[in-house]
């Protein structure tokens, strides 16, 4: 039964009293002095405070268990704030306790056994540089959502000083750089360079002494990691014990986190970064025709085909870091990843991956004979090693035999990239490049997502995908072949299609038009530049865009009169310089044979037609190379 008791007392001090009244003497005789505490004889409006307390379950030993709280200016707040203690002591919670969130914090980490190693070192992390320095004193009872505004306020101001620091220190680099440039320059001129020595090793010692404590800065994204490491402690305390009243963290309002958007490297994109070395973001992805220049360039690689395979099956570098051999077959063309490489400071264990990033991988035949072809390397050097050969059974190693480090995997991945001269990109944006050139070959967005490894769609869709030139230019273009525009032309030659022109059905003309005087244009069809024209019309139009609808209504007026099917218009005129683009267009469109063969006078098969001998297979490289 909830029976509180109420009453004032004061910090008053005064003689002290026993309980019948009497005066309380100390060894000389004197009247002791202390605080008189509930006999102080102002005690009444105004003066004083309110306390409370309240009988709670007993604990072990029936030993008795009075909750009491004070230092409330009205007897209502004094009332509120009973019920709510004694309806967290009846809910489970144990409001005498004096635990400090530290202590609570340590038991919780202490507790979860079943985290993966990364993310444990992760909330570790956190625990040691946020949330105990920040939240470690205060009692686990008196924890509210003021507390972790002020632990988020603490770190934004420290987050305006490490920013101040580094640019001072990006200050003191250039004055490093550029005291190195005036040394350089003074090459064969002694005293001079005597002097630019000394003020480069100056500028040299400055630069070194201002890194000192230089410390990153804790970016937004981390804070709700912090956050949710915060969550994930609370949310625990409140399901074992009810130690708290509420999750805090989840009122908590933080900087918006926007995960960066992968780019492509354009042109213009790579003219800037080989200009001025600046990224446009942290998230680079090649194009198809970059992607195919890295390749070339690696071919004589060790790894080369490690990095194909990253490239064309977007797996994770601790996942590769892992594969065994026994996970591989050559002869189904598929791997299954279900081991992994995680790296802790420096440190490797071997890990099972999440459920959802269990999962086998079909091969390309390409990729079938590059893992062939791998594995013999793998077998000349396990000859030539002799005994000093490591046997680690995995698919990816050194020439000795021993087992790739993830991180050195990536170190290997940016250095082979500096010397290709290509723009750069990160290992782990190879997945976006995976992910892109699935999508850009037509495959659905399921079949990426499962080739990733991820949960679902939305991850897949959200983050491992960009938009390659190709694929907007066909999205732009699209529009063009379903909303027919009436643009008046004449024919000066009609359009024919050759026999030769056809490929399985399929034929691809490009519709080049010229601009013959202020508002006249010319458009002649062809297969190739330096092919014959197989038509011709002229308009009066504006600009490009007459132009290319013009070329298309041609085409699909020809497609009409003879059953065939305009499947796709592409326009190219951005392909021409800024100052040609008012002259000249370039439409690409392909037409389709309505018709299809008949299916009569075919058979159920009796039989299958014999596979090809895996070795020939095995050996396209050098098929390609006798080509």
């Amino acid at each position: 039964m909830f029976e509180p008791s109420y009453y004032r007392r004061c910090q008053c001090k005064g003689p002290l009293k026993d309980k019948e009244g009497n005066p309380v003497l100390d060894p000389d005789g004197n009247p002791k002095i202390g605080d008189v505490g509930l006999t102080c004889p102002k005690l009444g409006k105004g003066h004083g405070t309110w306390y409370f307390y309240f009988e709670a379950e007993r604990g072990e030993g029936n030993k008795r268990a009075r909750v009491r709280r004070g230092g409330f200016t009205k007897l209502d707040d004094a009332k509120k704030k009973a019920k709510e203690l004694y309806d967290a002591a009846t809910a489970g919670t144990d409001v005498l306790s004096n635990e400090t969130c530290g202590d609570f914090f340590l038991r919780w980490i202490k507790a979860k056994k079943t985290l993966a190693r990364t993310t444990r070192h992760g909330y570790e992390e956190h625990l040691n540089n946020y949330l105990l320095p920040h939240l470690g004193h205060i009692a686990r009872r008196d924890l509210k959502v003021r507390h972790l505004d002020k632990m988020f306020d603490a770190i934004e101001k420290e987050n305006n000083e490490r920013i101040l620091h580094r640019l001072r220190v990006d200050q003191l680099q250039k004055e490093r750089d550029a005291a190195h440039r005036t040394w350089v320059k003074a090459a064969g001129k002694k005293e001079e360079r005597r002097t630019a020595r000394r003020a480069f090793l100056d500028a040299n010692a400055a630069l070194r002494e201002g890194k000192k404590g230089l410390r990153k800065v804790t970016s937004a994204a981390t804070m709700h990691r912090i956050n949710d490491t915060l969550s994930s402690a609370l949310s625990w305390g409140i399901k074992r014990e009810q130690a708290f009243a509420r999750n805090w963290a989840q009122l908590v309002e933080l900087p918006p986190a926007t995960r960066p958007k992968p780019l492509v490297w354009t042109p213009e994109r790579i003219e800037n970064w080989k200009r001025t070395g600046e990224k446009p973001g942290p998230v680079m992805v090649w194009t198809p025709q970059l992607t195919g220049q890295f390749l070339d360039f690696v071919t004589d690689d060790w790894l080369y085909e490690l990095w194909h395979s990253f490239i064309f099956l977007g797996p994770r570098r601790g996942e590769m870091a892992a594969l065994p051999w026994t996970e591989v077959s050559l002869d189904a063309l598929w791997l299954r990843i279900s081991q992994q490489i995680v790296e802790v400071a420096y440190e490797l264990y071997g890990e099972a991956p999440k459920a959802d990033s269990v999962r086998t991988l079909s091969l390309s035949l390409e990729s079938g004979d590059n893992l062939a072809a791998f594995r013999t390397k793998q077998e000349k050097q396990r000859q030539e090693w002799a005994d000093a050969y490591v046997e680690s059974g995995r698919v990816w190693t050194h020439e000795n035999g021993e087992g790739l480090h993830p991180d050195w995997i990536s170190r290997r991945f940016t250095r082979l990239v500096e010397l290709s001269g290509l723009p750069p990109v990160r290992l782990h944006d190879l997945r976006h490049l995976a992910a892109t050139l699935s999508l850009l070959a037509g495959h659905d967005i399921k079949v990426v997502q499962e080739k990733l490894g991820h949960s679902s769609r939305q991850i897949t869709s959200d983050t491992y995908t960009s938009v390659l030139p190709e694929m907007m230019r066909a999205e732009a273009e699209s529009v063009m072949a379903v909303v027919p525009r009436d643009v008046p032309f004449k024919v000066r030659t009609p359009l024919a299609i050759p026999e030769r022109a056809w490929q399985n059905d399929i034929a691809v003309f490009y519709a080049h038009g010229a601009r013959q005087s202020r508002d006249t244009w010319a458009i002649g069809a062809q297969t190739q530049p330096d092919a014959d024209l197989l038509g011709m019309i002229t308009l009066a139009g504006r600009g490009q865009d007459d132009a290319a609808n013009a070329a298309v209504k041609w085409f699909r007026d020809h497609c009409t009169a003879n059953e065939l099917e305009l499947v796709r218009v592409e326009n190219f005129n951005d392909r021409y310089p800024e100052e040609q683009r008012v002259d000249f267009s370039l439409t690409r469109l392909t037409v389709a044979r309505s018709e299809t063969p008949s299916v009569d006078g075919w058979a159920l098969p009796t039989g299958l037609p014999p596979a090809p001998a895996r070795a020939s297979r095995r050996t396209s490289k050098e098929r390609r190379k006798a080509a």
